[in-house]
């Protein structure tokens, strides 16, 4: 049995609200730009926390990912959006400081997204919800840029982004 109808806030490309759509036509229209928060979660030794998409997903299933990445719901700032991922995905429910990093589009073939990321440093260890991630573990740079393959195109730029050019 189907789950309830999931909505998603269309944008233009400054990020300023003009309709919505339904998930299932965001994920097949890239015309149908719509809102995403992605969160870098790192611990004090500097190595990111990844995912592992769950095999179910309808896009980039069992590729690495970044920490947290998520819609935004209708009526959310990209911070709440952020903060219910991240409980959502990992577990991890207390205030973190979060550092707004940027916002970017960005378009496959089959979506387009407005992308607004934080990072934050978290002391313990995540707690994957198995049914939104397969699995998840902590990386380096160089194991980063030694398994890129690995990793989706949009967690690729996001390290881009956050790391710079993905060399050990």
């Amino acid at each position: 049995m189907a789950g309830p109808v999931e909505f998603f806030t269309l944008v233009d490309e400054q990020g300023a609200p003009i309709g919505c759509a339904t998930r299932a036509a965001c994920h097949r229209n890239p015309a149908l730009l719509h809102r995403v928060v992605h969160v870098l979660v790192r611990d004090a030794a500097g190595r990111l926390y990844l995912q592992k998409r769950a095999r179910h997903k309808d896009i980039q299933p069992g590729k690495w990912d970044t920490s947290v990445g998520g819609h935004v719901q209708p009526g959310e700032t990209t911070e709440q959006a952020a903060r219910r991922e991240m409980g959502e995905e990992l577990g991890i429910h207390e205030q973190l400081p979060l550092v707004y990093r940027h916002e970017y589009l960005w378009r496959s073939a089959v979506e387009s997204e407005y992308v607004t990321t934080y990072a934050g440093v978290f002391a313990g260890d995540p707690q994957p919800a198995p049914d939104e991630i397969d699995e998840g573990c902590w990386w380096t740079v160089a194991e980063m840029a030694a398994r890129a393959d690995e990793l989706t195109p949009n967690c690729r730029e996001e390290l881009r982004r956050y790391h710079g050019e993905l060399q050990p």
